[in-house]
Parts: structure tokens; sequence; C-alpha cells
């Protein structure tokens, strides 16, 4: 009478194992890449996201809708770090400061993941026919690293460049 045994050998576990090992090596330094690369355009959509709405809102309302950075939601920050967020407003006086009392204010956008770093100017309008005040630039990197480059020309519209230097 002859006896079967199913199951795996210590060798051939060990070479499974082995091949896994080698497999996961080579996989996981380009998923980490892909990880932080799909949270660069993330990220850069809701600023792009908040340019269009401002600018739109603009031409909607026919006057003046300022962006601007800023960490609690109701009022602009000083500099031109936008990480922890930035909110958008009508601004007819071309003050670039919301009102006191909040009347103004259209709309909110939480800050960034941990990591991720945006600069740009200290506020950015747009007039009642859609352009900008000013041409202007935003800088997002992940990580120490540029990631991606968001330009508005002076007519308003926005372009992204991946990696890129200047506008």
């Amino acid at each position: 009478m002859q006896t079967t045994t199913k199951g795996f050998t210590l060798i051939e576990l060990l070479v499974t194992l082995a091949v896994a090992a080698i497999i996961a090596t080579i996989a996981v330094p380009g998923f980490s890449e892909l990880m932080r690369s799909n949270r660069a355009v993330t990220d850069v959509n809701k600023l792009v996201t908040a340019l269009n709405y401002a600018r739109s809102e603009a031409v909607r309302r026919g006057e003046r809708v300022t962006l601007c950075p800023s960490s609690n939601g109701s009022s602009c920050a000083a500099g031109t770090d936008w990480v922890d967020g930035w909110i958008a407003f009508s601004d007819p006086d071309a003050s670039g400061a919301p009102a006191a009392d909040g009347s103004d204010l259209l709309r909110v956008w939480n800050g960034l993941a941990i990591g991720a770093s945006l600069t740009g100017p200290a506020n950015l309008g747009f007039q009642g026919q859609g352009t900008a005040t000013a041409a202007s630039r935003f800088d997002y990197t992940i990580d120490g690293q540029l990631g991606r480059l968001a330009c508005i020309n002076a007519v308003g519209r926005t372009q992204v460049r991946k990696g890129a230097a200047s506008c």
C-alpha cells in the first residue's frame, strides 16, 4: 500500500517565501512613488477647483472674488503659505480681506496632508470678467520634491505642470 502526503516541503516553502520577498522588494518603492504621485494630483486638483470656483463666482456675480490662504477658515493668513487651507470671499471693494462678520465668505477649503507644501501669492483675485488681478503661480511640493506647478495667467486661465520650474 502506497501512502501519499499532501503539503509542502520545507525547501519548497523557503523558495516560495524568497520569491515573494524579491517581488515585494521590487514593488514597494514603485508603489510608494505611485501613492506620492496620486496624492500630488489630488492636492493640486483641490487647488485648481478653488481657482476655477473663484473665477466662475466672479463672473456670475459680476464683481471681484478673492482667494487667500487661511488657517482658521474665516480670515486671511499673513504670508504665502497655503498648506493650512484657503478661503474664497466676495471682494467688491478690492480690500483683499473678508468682512469681520464673515458675511462675504463664499467657501472654505481645508489644508493639505502632512508632508505637502503649497506656496503662492498672498492672495489672488478674479475680476467680474473672469480675469485674474495678476499672473500668479503656486508651487506644490511633497516630501521635499517639486511635484506640481499651477500657473494662472492674467486672463485667469490655470495650467498645471508636472515637475516644472517655471510658468
